[in-house]
């Protein structure tokens, strides 16, 4: 068959490419780094896998120095095999009829051993002749449930009306709860006592646009970053320097097929502005969509007889933020306290209405929030430059990241474009 021009031409300039990166991977400046936050982080990182992970079909994604771009790696027995010869993007793993047998039959070409990638991940000590663990998406829309708990609910009226002042926020919150109260954990959202709560607080001048995507029919689904904008474990996650209020969200991801299929799980960092968010809802971009503002991972783990729905259900999400100043704070989000069933959210976001032919990684939202006092009493908690982030489960692994402004993370310069045409030129395509 002939080749027409304009793919020859594609195909002989990502040879190019390729080669030129094989040695170094993509240019970036590579941010200061104290040896304390150096230390904390390598200590942080291990163990990285799911309690259970002999048991565990797991695949993430790698980038190799040698070939100058990503690929698709299966985890076995705490060894990388590149699978990318049969599954040149995750995308194509996830739309696979039963991705986890898929996985598992598949051959590859072992890279290296995990905790050696994740070890090299950190920018500021890399070694960019080996391979690092990158964010195990790449093509799939990133997408977020927001107020999913009554918690969190709460907090965001709090936001709302504190306009973005922090200072407000004490006051507002003692507020809050004397109208509402914790009777909102017992409501199903969009039920005939939600509806009817809602008159009462309407009522009450106690409304708010929080209240209604929390317990009235239709979930907050937004757009969390653009796909292959996600950092993984290992990386900086960034901060807006701008922001004076904000925190981690620590929240499982769902992975969803262009079929509607829920095929996987991890971990995600649903980094937040409260500052920027509580101003007005028409920032939520702003306050949401940052670079490296995105972090998932470390690995995806695919659904198989082993490893179902239930367990998410029943998953309880860590975090714990340590700091260069002292400070540590630890919290967690039960799966079982979320306020719609997963599968719901899935089906809100990914239906007949909206489709992605890529598929989808959905956050499920998180009930913490954090409110203890990081400086000033009253002043409740903000991230400072140089925290360590880890958020854990049991079957999902740890994700780990140092926080930093954003301006100060690895500038994003591998996107869609740039990742067709370096496998293109690795014969993939």
């Amino acid at each position: 068959m002939e080749i027409p021009d304009w793919l020859d031409a594609v195909r002989t300039n990502s040879a190019l490419l390729a080669r030129a990166a094989r040695s170094t991977g993509p240019e970036v400046a590579v941010p200061t780094c104290p040896e304390w936050t150096m230390a904390e982080l390598r200590d942080a990182l291990r163990p990285a896998l799911p309690d259970d992970a002999a048991n565990a079909v797991l695949a993430g994604r790698v980038w190799r120095p040698d070939v100058g771009g990503p690929s698709v790696v299966a985890v076995r027995e705490g060894m990388l095999v590149d699978v990318s010869g049969v599954f040149p993007t995750m995308r194509d793993l996830c739309e696979a009829a039963d991705p986890a047998a898929a996985l598992g039959a598949a051959h590859g070409e072992p890279v290296g051993a995990f905790d050696a990638a994740l070890a090299n991940t950190p920018v500021q000590q890399r070694d960019r002749g080996k391979p690092w663990l990158l964010t195990p998406i790449d093509l799939q829309a990133i997408k977020a449930a927001g107020v999913t708990f009554v918690l969190s609910m709460i907090e965001r009226v709090i936001e709302e009306r504190a306009r973005g002042d922090l200072s407000a926020a004490a006051a507002i919150r003692a507020e809050v709860n004397r109208l509402v109260g914790d009777d909102l954990a017992k409501l199903k959202p969009g039920s005939a006592e939600a509806a009817h709560l809602k008159q009462v607080l309407i009522q009450q001048g106690a409304w708010s646009q929080y209240l209604e995507v929390g317990i009235g029919p239709d979930a907050e689904i937004f757009t969390k970053a653009q796909p292959m904008a996600a950092v993984g474990s290992g990386m900086d996650a960034g901060i807006h320097p701008k922001s004076s209020w904000n925190n981690p969200e620590p929240e499982v991801v769902l992975v969803a097929s262009s079929r509607e299929r829920i095929v996987a799980a991890t971990l995600g960092n649903d980094v937040n502005l409260r500052d920027v968010e509580g101003r007005s809802a028409l920032l939520l971009g702003k306050a949401k969509d940052n670079n490296a503002s995105c972090a998932i991972g470390p690995l995806l783990r695919f659904f198989n007889q082993q490893f179902t729905l239930d367990d998410i259900r029943q998953t309880t999400v860590s975090l714990s933020v340590v700091g260069a100043d002292g400070f540590r704070m630890e919290g967690a989000s039960s799966i079982a306290r979320i306020s719609r069933d997963p599968v719901d959210l899935v089906a809100q976001m990914v239906n007949e209405h909206h489709r992605y032919p890529d598929g989808a990684v959905l956050f499920l939202g998180t009930m913490f929030a954090p409110v203890e006092d990081r400086d000033a009493p009253g002043q409740g908690f903000t991230h400072k430059s140089g925290d360590i982030v880890t958020i854990a489960a049991p079957k999902l692994g740890r994700l780990v990241n140092r926080m930093m402004p954003t301006d100060q993370c690895e500038a994003w310069a591998f996107g869609t474009g740039a990742l067709m045409r370096n496998l293109a030129g690795r014969g993939l395509l």
